[in-house]
């Protein structure tokens, strides 16, 4: 095969245009590719909705690459293995309700189970503000990161969802951009306490991670690590139960309100 400069140009070009499109409207658009996340976006791509996921970084994945100060294990309980051993992860039983994962694996299986369940994945893509209907959060307002990076004045594009997660981890992008633009007057947003996050403790930050799971203003929820940067609760460190479970969570609260 003699292979020209010029078809690859135009193979990568044509696919993202043919495909880009397809991802304007959808059913639900999610900030950040951490583990709540790409739970989030494999448990509502079963149920036939059309997911998109944007990710800032070139990688999706979040904290959960690099495991406990990178070393590549990550820690669940009992309560969560089951959404590591759906998508064929190995889990190891550590004892006394202790169980190990690979990190690097338990990345690759769970991107690899959301895109084959069909949810689509963009990276190199930041969400800078909220698209509102009637005071409702409709859809997200992107950009590529490296304009983001440059400081460059360069216009966004927006695309519309009937629900939006926001599961940017300890950030929060995009609630703080919802709380600095529409300025709600109630809900969590609003409370004084709102982002300032809890220092490290695993016992109470896993099970805050969890009920903190929840629509934080109309058509907007929070998960994962976000979920405890909004309400102010603790952080956990490398066991990702709670992630795991609030990616779930989401799913559920979202498919109810879709009904």
């Amino acid at each position: 095969m003699n292979i020209d400069d010029v078809m690859v140009t135009k193979t990568i070009f044509n696919r993202f245009a043919k495909e880009f499109p397809d991802i304007f409207e959808v059913d639900v658009a999610i900030a950040g590719a951490g583990p709540a996340g790409l739970v989030a976006a494999k448990t509502l791509a079963e149920t036939g909705k059309k997911i998109v996921l944007f990710e800032r970084k070139l990688s999706i994945g979040g904290g959960m690459w690099g495991g406990g100060m990178t070393f590549p294990v990550i820690v669940v309980q009992k309560e969560s293995k089951h959404i590591l051993e759906d998508v064929g992860i190995n889990v190891s039983d550590e004892g006394n309700g202790y169980f190990s994962a690979d990190a690097i694996e338990s990345v690759a299986k769970l991107t690899s189970a959301a895109i084959d369940a069909g949810a689509k994945f963009y990276n190199a893509i930041s969400v800078e503000d909220v698209l509102l209907k009637d005071e409702i959060v409709n859809g997200f307002v992107i950009n590529w990161s490296a304009v983001e990076a440059a400081g460059l004045h360069v216009d966004p594009l927006t695309i519309r969802a009937s629900a939006c997660i926001d599961a940017t981890g300890h950030p929060a992008e995009v609630c703080h951009i919802a709380r600095k633009k529409i300025r709600p007057k109630t809900g969590p947003l609003s409370k004084k306490q709102a982002f300032i996050e809890g220092s490290m403790s695993a016992h109470t930050g896993e099970q805050a991670v969890v009920d903190n799971t929840k629509e934080v203003y109309p058509g907007l929820y929070a998960a994962g690590m976000c979920a405890n940067a909004v309400f102010g609760a603790h952080r956990m460190g490398p066991i990702f139960g709670g992630m795991l479970l609030s990616g779930e969570k989401v799913s559920d609260l979202i498919l109810k309100q879709l009904k």
